[in-house]
């Protein structure tokens, strides 16, 4: 009999049903490299999420402007999925900048009756020193940087005009901490949580080869850090989780098979978190 146990028929082989009463947008971050190859910067993700039964909806927007520019897009999408769906509100899960995207949407664009809660995940919310590495590149570089970089935004994207430099400067601790989180305090309606992330130097988990530069560069100023954004200038509201899965892996951008089971889990955390949070409401 041992030898036919390969074949036993598991009763559930289906992946596990997560169900919410919400439906759940994804909102991505600064860049498009994604978008070169696939369907966009979470489309990976969103499709996983939905063979677990949730509604997930990964729309993509301008990936070089500001965070009032992609906030009014978003805005606008949330906006659609409601009357698609027909739900009175979304759960938001934001990666990267769009997590600032989403806090300015909610305080400034008045959403916060449309959301029920924020998760973000590695969102720069205290900036991170990597921006202003990149600012400071020397101006002939940087210019041209600038150029190639709203060329190709604004072709991806013709709707929002991009700005690469001024998203850059609005990803830098000083903008962030003097006049961005003064500006866009939490609504007392919205449930806050963040994830956070690191891996490289000064912890035990490895990081990818091009990203140690940066790595290094974030832990000598900010500690430990997941290639782009460090660890606790990310944690807003009530802190989810801690993952060692670097920036791109976080979106499944460039993640090794033997690291998949860790993303997928990550993600399957934050929807259960969401699961509970309505049972609570």
């Amino acid at each position: 009999m041992k030898a036919l146990d390969k074949f036993k028929l598991d009763p559930f082989p289906q992946p596990e049903v997560i169900l919410l009463k919400h439906p759940v947008m994804l909102c991505h971050g600064f860049g498009s490299l994604a978008n070169v190859a696939g369907k966009g910067l979470l489309h990976k993700t969103c499709m996983m999420l939905r063979e677990h039964g949730v509604l997930a909806f990964a729309p993509n927007i301008a990936p070089y402007a500001t965070i009032k520019s992609r906030a009014e897009v978003w805005s606008k999408q949330l906006e659609t999925l409601i009357n698609q769906t027909g739900a009175k509100g979304l759960h938001v899960v934001a990666h990267s900048m769009g997590g600032l995207d989403m806090r300015y949407a909610v305080s400034t664009l008045g959403m916060h009756s449309k959301i029920k809660s924020l998760t973000t995940v590695s969102t720069p919310h205290q900036g991170s020193c990597l921006a202003g590495l990149t600012l400071n590149t020397p101006e002939s570089i940087l210019d041209g940087l600038e150029g190639i970089t709203n060329w190709f935004g604004n072709n991806i994207y013709p709707e929002i005009k991009s700005d690469v430099i001024g998203a850059l400067k609005q990803l830098e601790p000083d903008y962030l901490n003097r006049e961005f989180n003064p500006s866009n305090p939490d609504h007392p309606d919205v449930y806050y949580q963040s994830v956070t992330a690191s891996c490289g130097k000064g912890t035990s988990s490895p990081i990818n080869k091009l990203l140690i530069p940066f790595n290094n560069y974030i832990y000598e100023r900010q500690g430990v850090n997941d290639g782009y954004v460090p660890a606790e200038p990310a944690k807003w509201g009530h802190h989810l989780l801690h993952t060692d899965l670097s920036h791109p892996e976080q979106i499944a951008l460039n993640i090794p098979s033997r690291r998949k089971p860790v993303w997928e889990k990550m993600w399957l955390d934050i929807i259960r978190s969401l699961q509970e949070f309505e049972k609570r409401s």
